[in-house]
């Protein structure tokens, strides 16, 4: 990270970012540790820690975890960071959206463009958030891809939550960056939809020939938060939506309820994303 970067991480730190760097320098001296020792102890270079200190690099996921190991003294303080951290770094539409996610009971989503967020490999990911317009600088690329694919965890969330997922059929046959990084996403996408508590299916693409598609409209997510509210996510354009008028939830979800009809079944859309992927014959 260059020495500009740094000094405008300083100047944009959030509030959680500078209360961190505070309690670990606090805790730190505490210890009668030196940045250099706390290094070591972590697994982590001296001038690393001074970066966290300083809000110059804050701490990462990683890094909080090993804080919590060696100066946390079972106070959790640092394992409780971790959820405001990773917000602080999600974009600001999605922010309001994330907590929801990770606590949902049941999420169910109709991707029309690419690969939901959520079931994204770190390399497609890194391919989508680098290649958009306009650029992004590469340290906030890799902060945003470290925060995407962070969200994986609620696959095996304790309690379970039922994830569904349906996909147009040229998202599957859209690649990013190279054939290597699409062919491993379509493997990870495979091998997510094996899971007990994940649906995969695909939406074929002459669906419209055969008399409609009640997915047109675009892309959606459904949500049974831990209250057991329904609720609908929207996105476009770098601006969201969260619906919870009951009216046009239910709108909504008899739209996707027939989206997921016109859809191929689990069973045969994991064939299909399979034999794209190169795993089986056609």
């Amino acid at each position: 990270m260059t020495a500009m970067a740094r000094a405008e991480n300083k100047t944009e730190a959030s509030g959680v970012a500078r209360l961190v760097a505070l309690l670990a320098k606090a805790l730190r001296e505490q210890h009668g540790l030196t940045q250099v020792e706390l290094g070591k102890l972590t697994g982590y270079t001296g001038s690393a820690i001074s970066a966290m200190e300083t809000c110059a690099q804050p701490a990462s996921d990683e890094m909080l975890v090993k804080l919590e190991e060696t100066i946390g003294g079972g106070m959790q303080v640092f394992e409780e960071a971790r959820t405001y951290v990773l917000l602080d770094k999600y974009p600001p539409q999605f922010k309001n959206f994330a907590l929801m996610e990770a606590e949902a009971v049941t999420l169910s989503s109709y991707q029309t463009y690419v690969v939901g967020g959520l079931f994204q490999t770190e390399d497609y990911a890194r391919a989508l958030i680098g290649g958009g317009f306009p650029k992004l600088p590469d340290a906030k690329v890799e902060e945003l891809v470290e925060a995407r694919v962070t969200r994986r965890k609620l696959f095996d969330r304790d309690p379970t939550a039922m994830i569904e997922l349906i996909l147009d059929e040229s998202v599957l046959r859209r690649p990013l960056a190279s054939w290597d990084v699409h062919r491993g996403q379509l493997r990870s996408l495979a091998e997510d939809a094996e899971r007990d508590n994940v649906s995969v299916q695909v939406v074929p693409l002459e669906r419209a020939l055969r008399g409609g598609h009640a997915g047109t409209r675009g892309d959606m997510v459904l949500v049974v938060t831990k209250e057991h509210r329904h609720v609908v996510y929207l996105e476009i354009e770098d601006e969201s939506v969260l619906i919870s008028d009951p009216s046009k939830v239910a709108q909504l979800s008899h739209r996707y309820a027939k989206i997921r009809t016109q859809a191929l079944s689990p069973d045969d859309s994991l064939s299909l994303i399979r034999k794209l992927a190169g795993e089986e014959r056609a």
